[in-house]
């Protein structure tokens, strides 16, 4: 039977919302990890656009559709805060990165942050990823089922520690294998059930790697505050804002820390989902390596870039189909209102972007791969200003959107221009959402050298 969350002031003219909590403790957590999209539309059916459930030790106020989203990530009156929200999942392992900071402080941060993704710097960055790309794909073995996610996931992070990090001279491969699998740790602690650092729990692997990160990086940190490089961590050590207040040593790992995961873990996915819809649909992989050998340099610029529109239109419809964040967390800081029900201050709050992504009333056909709907003559995500957000919105908007769109399409045009690769149509990949989604077969693509 639904509940009700907490009924409005006497004098309030709101509706309160209804929902159910699930099994004890776990609540939908195991629902949303085995059919995410099966319970949200069951909950749309039953409640609407706004109902409560339990997860992760807590009730969430559950937003789904582009008018609610819009209410709650736009923040008009100021009513939810990212760290609030945020922190109850991952606040020990990506304290105080940019995301889980709010109000003057968040703006503070994020001022100084942008000098490092000026177009100036992305366009450094970007000629920057050539040779680190073409060095990874060196290493892969093409061969009929073809793992395809945990060779990407290596390449971005590889890519992530040298361009945000200037290389990581003195670690051994060994090493950058640990690194990799703490920030796997810290993001799967998200949706630990137990959340005490017991042994043999997600959360206690997410504080361990969460330290594990923090001894990477602070070895690295005395030589970028001494060095003059263009990578990122050099750039934190020393970029001023216009008052020219500096970050701290505990401000640079914490941003770096979340910065690199957001990084590698978000464009892998995406990377992931083309190669899988363009090994589906190999008349857009002809389109794309078209376009891209028409460029006629194995390095584009970053203005360059502009012009692969096709692959731009994939890489959409890919986030579209599977958006790389696929819940955004806040938490109401006072009584406010979603859509005329009565949300009470304290509320944990998770706005469901996926849903919104495959809603019918705004994407004919959802399920289908047709990148064109981002097309000039459709465009299907302007039907309603959140229809499509991956990258989230109002003043928490992703800031490293730019460089994103540019790391995916620099890593597809070499293996567009490398590679030939094939996926049977009828497979769907067998997504995880423990955390970030990822497909839990490895991604399986059947890749060979072009000839």
């Amino acid at each position: 039977m639904p509940k009700l969350l907490a009924p409005p002031p006497p004098d309030s003219t709101l509706s309160p919302i209804a929902g159910n909590a699930g099994l004890p403790i776990i609540g939908l957590g195991l629902d949303y990890i085995r059919d995410p999209m099966g319970l949200l539309e069951s909950r749309w059916e039953r409640y609407g656009p706004v109902s409560w459930l339990s997860m992760a030790g807590k009730r969430w106020v559950t937003v789904m559709g582009p008018d609610g989203c819009q209410t709650v990530l736009q923040n008009k009156d100021r009513a939810f805060a990212n760290g609030d929200g945020w922190s109850v999942l991952i606040g020990p392992f990506f304290h105080r990165g940019l995301m889980l900071l709010d109000g003057d402080e968040h703006l503070a941060h994020r001022r100084i942050l942008q000098q490092a993704f000026t177009r100036e710097r992305l366009s450094r960055y970007t000629e920057a990823l050539h040779p680190a790309v073409e060095g990874a794909l060196d290493g892969w073995h093409p061969r009929a089922g073809f793992a395809a996610y945990p060779a990407l996931k290596e390449l971005t992070l590889d890519l992530a520690t040298s361009i945000f990090m200037g290389g990581a001279e003195g670690s051994s491969h060994q090493e950058m294998v640990e690194v990799n699998k703490a920030f796997i740790d810290c993001v799967q602690a998200a949706t630990s059930v137990v959340r005490f650092p017991l042994p043999g729990t997600r959360w206690k692997r997410g504080i361990d790697g969460r330290a594990r990160l923090e001894k990477f990086f602070r070895r690295y940190l005395p030589a970028r505050r001494a060095g003059t490089g263009d990578d990122l961590f050099t750039t934190l050590c020393h970029i001023e804002s216009e008052d020219g207040e500096r970050f701290s040593d505990d401000d640079v790992i914490n941003h770096m820390i979340f910065l690199l995961m957001a990084a590698h873990d978000t464009s892998t996915i995406t990377l992931s989902t083309m190669m899988q819809y363009l090994g589906q649909y190999p008349e857009w992989q002809e389109r794309c390596r078209r376009q891209s050998a028409a460029l006629g340099t194995s390095t584009p610029s970053y203005d360059q870039l502009d012009e692969l529109t096709d692959l731009d239109l994939v890489m959409k419809e890919c986030m579209r189909l599977v958006p790389p964040v696929p819940v955004v967390s806040r938490r109401a800081v006072k009584d406010t209102e979603v859509l005329g029900r009565y949300i009470p201050r304290g509320s944990y709050v998770s706005v469901v972007v996926h849903f919104t992504h495959h809603m019918a009333e705004y994407w004919p056909d959802p399920e289908k791969f047709d990148p064109e709907r981002f097309a000039p003559e459709r465009r299907e995500d302007k039907i309603h200003r959140y229809a499509w957000e991956p990258f989230g919105g109002g003043v928490h908007k992703c800031l490293g959107m730019h460089f994103a769109g540019a790391e995916i399409k620099t890593v597809m045009h070499h293996l567009l221009q490398r590679f030939d690769w094939q996926v049977d149509r009828g497979y769907r990949a067998p997504l995880n959402y423990t955390s970030l989604p990822y497909p839990s077969d490895g991604q399986p693509v059947d890749l060979r050298h072009r000839l």
